[in-house]
């Protein structure tokens, strides 16, 4: 999708500062951090939300899933993390580009919102 920044990122059109990156997926530091680590990791292939995944992206989205236990070890995240996916309006989705954000390195709040 050419006008999604997340899709430029990942396109390497719009510079970032990556911490992960292979054929499926990214990760790179948010640039309005909401905790000491907070970093976007999402698949290169546009998939709008949550809404919109669909059967043919199960393997894609188990393979991000898995990688983000490597991605936080990498941050060192040791003591824990939260991972958080917004998903439409209410859930305040500012990007439609599915996208989780990885924070950590600091004590998490309850309930979140």
């Amino acid at each position: 999708m050419s006008d999604c920044i997340f899709c430029m990122i990942a396109s390497k059109e719009i510079p970032s500062n990556v911490v992960y990156e292979d054929d499926k997926i990214i990760a790179f530091h948010d640039l309005e951090p909401q905790a000491p680590v907070h970093v976007l990791i999402i698949p290169k292939k546009h998939i709008a939300s949550l809404d919109a995944v669909s059967a043919e992206d199960q393997e894609l989205l188990g393979y991000l899933a898995v990688k983000v236990k490597d991605i936080a070890a990498e941050l060192g995240l040791e003591n824990g993390y939260r991972l958080v996916s917004n998903c439409g309006e209410d859930g305040l989705q500012t990007v439609q580009h599915l996208h989780f954000h990885l924070l950590g390195k600091r004590k998490m709040l309850w309930p979140p919102g």
